[in-house]
């Protein structure tokens, strides 16, 4: 797969890779990778999911076209599972305003760059969809009564039924078919972002940028709006969104007629149908997909779910979903009623060959063992025999080397599918454990990139790293 990436961006670039750095996976299979030669650094992308990589590569060019901010598509392969597209950086909106939303205050600079985002959403909206073929949209070219009746059962199935026993389906499933008939009779269309939250908005060069919109079609306007402003962990105070929902009527009028006082009755539907599809993720991620990190954003989707039951319009007539979800409402976490697995503890160890393998603590016998003497070794060079692979110089050095790019991805994605069976299965150990001749440069820097790497992308794990013969260690907590 990797080496897939790199034939594309060699051909592209026409220049050999130097390095390659996998980038955190969110909700999605997509995998992503920065990609850098001499002059050029650009982000690959991996999917198995061919039709859905069609669908953001011809709605990333239909809106490039426009000149609209999003990342330009640079080379496709001929498999239709990767391609590469600009690098819009490393800061997302969600990271920008960090600190407002964990005090629930933000600062003036931190709402004028929510203000920027939303402002630029009805661009996206409606000079993206003028000319667009929405054939090229998957899974559906509309979002319409089909796939709100997909988003309510995605609820049900994996949300809802995992934490509740005691309902009535039939009341709830004719409450379901209101709700779709309440959506379905909007006539408001545009193109729907689909998953417009601010995750997926990039800061780059200081303004925003648009990402994973490969879920967008035909819809109306309020769910985008709806899904920016009650996403579960942007912890947005009223008088906040009611600010970012005036920057967007007022950018929004100059495109088509709009009603302040329709659109505002009406969000709060959209929103509690946005927040209902959104617990649907979090219970298969979390529940089915046993990645539990997904669950620690129920409590704020709850939160959201309490003041909307409270706003909704007189149009919406779903009397027992909304008793359903009052009680749901109560749960500040509800409990999975299928038995979790315990805490999964990785221990990785840097050692030297000469001193012999680690023993496994655990008394599981041990684990994964990788033998780092066949990659260059830096302590050869007068300017690093002094130091070790946590030392910035080496750690760079290495960065550089393809040779250790390589082997480290390849012992990474061997590593994380274990800790993936790990967690499903409820096992509680796994030992780790990287080699090299006197366990000072380049051991200590696989087992260090490993372990931030995984206490990154499975923060419900506890991750340890030894280096053995440096006589350190770091214990990375559960998140």
């Amino acid at each position: 797969m990797l080496q897939k990436l790199v034939d594309i961006f060699e051909l592209w670039s026409g220049e050999q890779l130097l390095s390659s750095q996998e980038l955190t996976q969110a909700g999605s299979h997509r995998r992503y990778f920065r990609l850098a030669s001499a002059t050029k650094v650009v982000v690959g992308c991996y999917g198995r999911n061919v039709q859905e990589n069609k669908a953001f590569i011809s709605l990333a060019q239909h809106f490039a076209a426009g000149q609209l901010p999003v990342p330009h598509v640079l080379a496709t392969s001929e498999c239709g599972e990767c391609y590469l597209q600009q690098d819009l950086g490393d800061v997302s909106l969600f990271q920008l305003i960090a600190k407002g939303r964990e005090a629930g205050r933000f600062s003036p600079d931190e709402k004028a760059a929510l203000s920027a985002a939303i402002a630029a959403l009805p661009r996206i909206q409606y000079e993206g969809a003028q000319g667009l073929d929405y054939a090229i949209c998957y899974p559906q070219a509309e979002f319409g009564r089909n796939a709100v009746a997909w988003d309510l059962s995605y609820f049900k199935y994996c949300f809802l039924k995992p934490c509740m026993e005691d309902f009535d389906e039939a009341k709830l499933e004719a409450d379901f078919e209101r709700m779709a008939e309440y959506f379905a009779a909007e006539k408001s269309r545009c193109f729907m972002y689909r998953d417009f939250q601010s995750r997926n908005v990039m800061w780059h060069e200081g303004k925003p940028y648009f990402i994973d919109f490969q879920g967008g079609r035909k819809g109306a306007p309020h769910y985008d709006v709806a899904s920016f402003l009650y996403q579960a962990k942007a912890n947005f105070p009223d008088n906040l969104r009611k600010e970012l929902l005036h920057s967007y009527l007022q950018v929004a009028t100059r495109y088509v007629e709009v009603s302040a006082a329709d659109f505002e009755q009406k969000l709060p539907a959209y929103a509690l149908l946005r927040t209902l599809q959104v617990l649907g993720a979090y219970g298969f991620r979390g529940y089915f997909e046993r990645k539990l990190h997904f669950l620690q954003s129920v409590p704020f989707a709850l939160e959201n779910l309490r003041g909307l039951l409270k706003q909704l319009p007189d149009g919406l007539k779903i009397p027992y979903l909304k008793s359903v979800l009052l009680r749901l409402a109560e749960q500040k976490q509800p409990a999975e009623r299928r038995q979790q697995s315990g805490v999964l503890r990785v221990q990785i160890f840097s050692f030297s060959y000469r001193c012999g393998i680690p023993d496994d603590n655990s008394g599981n016998g041990g684990g994964f063992i990788f033998d780092c003497r066949s990659i260059s070794n830096p302590g050869r060079q007068e300017e690093f025999r002094m130091l070790t692979g946590l030392d910035t110089p080496v750690a760079q050095f290495l960065d550089a080397n393809r040779e250790m790019s390589q082997f480290l991805q390849h012992a990474c994605s061997m590593v994380e599918a274990a800790v993936e069976r790990y967690l499903e299965r409820g096992f509680e150990n796994l030992m780790v454990a990287f080699g090299c001749t006197g366990g000072q440069h380049r051991s200590v820097y696989s087992a260090q990139r490993m372990a931030e790497r995984l206490h990154q992308k499975y923060p419900q794990v506890e991750v340890a790293v030894k280096h053995r013969e440096q006589n350190m260690s770091t214990v990375f907590e559960i998140a």
